[in-house]
């Protein structure tokens, strides 16, 4: 009983409802095992480390992340986090739907554009943002409480995460218009066989500048965002209950070990881990 107890402590925890479609949460008790390739994701992303230490590097500058921190992970920002010497670490996360955050910044008064507005704080060691992250985190995996209570301590929480944290300038904001293009072409066509000639010619730009000026922009090569946003879309599918296998097809993988292979590099677990 106590070594299953051990080997469950590696194995990653995931939280999501229905009723609540726009977060998820996953929880995972001993990160030593936990080694992720640089990546990006759709939603915004917050974490607390609960124990230990961790090494978190987004764009190009490294953290040392400890007990206490929390990270904040704009959409499309390319990050990785790792152990350090392998030390034993803990942390949860939350993923948010960006569009139901950037409604809920609109009626907190956030000015401009509607739509999300990125942060400027990568990580926070401010006791409201992981003590509420904890508390938040319990209320959602609670199973005695119910969906009313869920909803308020959501919305309770980002609202007091928004006051906390300082909105990006707008430089960091806008991107080049036609690497976005590219990167649209990528994300609407995922499940096809791309080449970069066919992504370059929708985004008027030679292949080979498109290679470069992509990779600099998004921290990785027009392939990797390619296979990311495969990974994405094949947890789409998993959370919809369709197989390991159909998804791995259907995402535009060879095959089921291909995506269990890509899916345990990118997110430190299993197709099957995260489905369950």
């Amino acid at each position: 009983m106590a070594q299953l107890k051990k080997l469950a402590d590696f194995v990653p925890r995931f939280w999501r409802d229905d009723r609540l479609p726009f977060i998820e949460a996953r929880y995972l008790a001993d990160g030593r095992s936990a080694c992720y390739d640089r990546h990006a994701h759709q939603t915004f992303s917050i974490g607390a480390i609960i124990t230990g230490e961790s090494s978190f590097v987004i764009d190009s500058a490294e953290h040392r992340v400890q007990a206490g921190s929390v990270v904040i992970i704009n959409p499309g920002r390319v990050h990785a986090c790792n152990p350090v010497d392998e030390l034993p670490w803990s942390y949860c996360m939350l993923y948010v739907d960006a569009a139901w955050l950037g409604a809920l910044q609109q009626e907190l008064g956030q000015q401009g554009e509607t739509g999300f507005h990125a942060y400027a704080t990568v990580v926070s060691e401010e006791p409201a943002l992981f003590e509420g992250m904890l508390a938040l985190y319990e209320t959602l995996v609670d199973p005695d409480q119910d969906l009313m209570a869920r909803q308020g301590a959501v919305i309770d929480y980002f609202s007091e995460m928004h006051r906390h944290l300082q909105p990006a300038p707008v430089e960091l904001r806008t991107e080049n218009n036609k690497l976005q293009l590219a990167a649209d072409f990528i994300h609407a066509h995922c499940t096809q066989e791309l080449n970069l000639d066919d992504i370059a010619a929708h985004a008027g730009l030679s292949a080979s500048y498109l290679f470069r000026a992509f990779k600099k922009q998004y921290g990785m090569t027009p392939h990797a965002y390619l296979v990311n946003r495969r990974v994405q879309y094949a947890q789409e599918q998993l959370k919809r209950g369709v197989s390991i296998a159909d998804a791995a097809v259907e995402a535009g993988f060879a095959d089921q070990a291909h995506l269990q292979r890509v899916f345990k590099r990118l997110l430190s677990a299993t197709p099957g881990q995260y489905q369950a």
